[in-house]
Formats: structure tokens, sequence, C-alpha cells
């Protein structure tokens, strides 16, 4: 389990077959074989170090159903180790488990330094999101400002520029989604649940009434 709150942004130094092998000197030296590192949103297990790079190995599924097939030599990539249980969430919580691959759409800087990014999102992400809702992109905990049909935009302030890829996109660029835990698990209890099709006795307008949307 991760928060969405960037350590480091590590490069790949190498690829080969389903190894990847990652340069991050910021965590590599407090890595141990076997452990789980985010690599840009995706749950990852460590196979090797070697001084500040480690390998991590990615299967063919995981390349198809995200953005690991198209890393290369080069890219780069927004790095967070396993949350400690007992720690502070400073994000929201993330499980590693991508959910989709989105674009972006178009990226334009307001304010104080800020920029706001809108992407084209899968139908059943948007599906169990809500404005000022979390979604995780690339890894990054981001909040939910405008939500439509199959987008989404969020702002990202010079901080979270300066500590991840994100200002690195450009348009048409694919990126690693994943929609809010809670908001999926509530999207399923509204649906009946798995494998049944009757009505949750649950209601948007229950949920609205108690303050848990925005109506």
């Amino acid at each position: 389990m991760f928060t969405g709150l960037i350590e480091t942004v590590g490069t790949v130094v190498s690829r080969q077959g389903p190894s990847v092998t990652i340069a991050a000197p910021a965590i590599a030296a407090d890595l141990v074989l076997g452990e789980s590192v985010a690599c840009s949103g995706i749950c990852l297990t460590v196979t090797g170090i070697q001084g500040d790079r480690f390998t991590v190995d990615v299967s063919p599924t995981t390349d198809g159903l995200t953005t690991s097939g198209d890393w290369q030599t080069g890219a780069q990539l927004n790095l967070e180790r396993a949350m400690i249980l007992g720690g502070r969430l400073g994000g929201h919580l993330v499980s590693g488990h991508v959910d989709g691959v989105g674009k972006l759409l178009k990226a334009r800087q307001i304010g104080e330094g800020a920029t706001k990014l809108a992407f084209q999102i899968p139908e059943a992400i948007a599906a169990a999101s809500i404005p000022l809702g979390s979604i995780t992109v690339d890894g990054v905990s981001l909040t939910i400002n405008e939500l439509g049909a199959g987008t989404c935009t969020v702002t990202v302030i010079p901080h979270t520029a300066s500590q991840t890829t994100l200002l690195s996109l450009r348009p048409g660029t694919r990126v690693n989604l994943e929609g809010d835990l809670l908001g999926k698990y509530v999207a399923r209890l509204m649906q009946g649940g798995i494998g049944h099709h009757h009505q949750s006795g649950i209601t948007w307008e229950q949920l609205a009434e108690q303050g848990y949307t925005n109506g």
C-alpha cells in the first residue's frame, strides 16, 4: 500500500526482457529484496539491488495494462516505497494496482506557478470518482478539480511539480491511473456487489444527504 507522495524520480538505465533496472540514488541503499516499490503508480517487486540501482520484473500482462511497455532507457519514473503502518498518510490510500491508462489532453499554467492538467480517463474510473475526490496519476496523489464525461482536471502545485515527472508530460502522453479505493468500493456497492443484480438499498441521494458526495 502507498500514499501517492513521491519520494524520488528514478531513471530507467536498462531493460532486458522483463527486467527493468532503475537508477534511484535516494532510495536504493535502503531497499531490500522482495519489497514493493510503486514505479509511476505500478506496484512492483524489487528483484535485484546494485549500488544506487535496483531491478524489478514486469510481466507481459502488466505491460499490456499499464504504460510500463513504453519504458525505455532514459525514461523517468515516479518512485515511492510502500507505506509504513502507523506512519502519516499525507496523500490517500493507493494500492499500486493500475485501473486503466489515460492520456494528457492539455496543460495550462494558472496562478502562482501552478499548472492545470486535463486528462482523458476511462469511463470506469470516471464513474467511481467525484469532484474534490482523489485520483492517482503516474503514482502521484492528486485532487480532482473538475470531472467531465471521460475527463478530469487536476492542479499541480510547484512543489509537486518539482518532485515528480508530471510537468514533463506532453499532450497525448499516456499515464497510469488509479481511482480512489473508497470510491471504487462505493461504486461496486451501488451496483449490488459482485455477481448480484439486486438494488443495494443505498442511493446517491442518501449519500449526498449524509455529506459523502457533492450531490
